[in-house]
């Protein structure tokens, strides 16, 4: 099997969603210096990582078994 390396944006993108994870164990905390705005940080975080590590188009799809 090939494995190519990654790009920049797909270790970024787990960075940013390893930090919303986190956010998750705080969200009581969080919740209450917020208010509903940390539930929005949640969704944005989310959404950015998930976008990162999808626009990561670094290598070719692996051959079939």
């Amino acid at each position: 099997m090939n494995h190519g390396k990654h790009s920049r944006n797909f270790w970024i993108g787990n960075g940013v969603l390893a930090v919303a994870m986190l956010m998750m164990f705080f969200m009581g905390p969080l919740s209450d210096a917020l208010g509903i705005w940390a539930a929005v940080l949640w969704m944005v975080l989310a959404a950015v990582g998930m976008a990162l590590l999808m626009s990561d188009k670094s290598g070719d799809p692996p051959e079939p078994d």
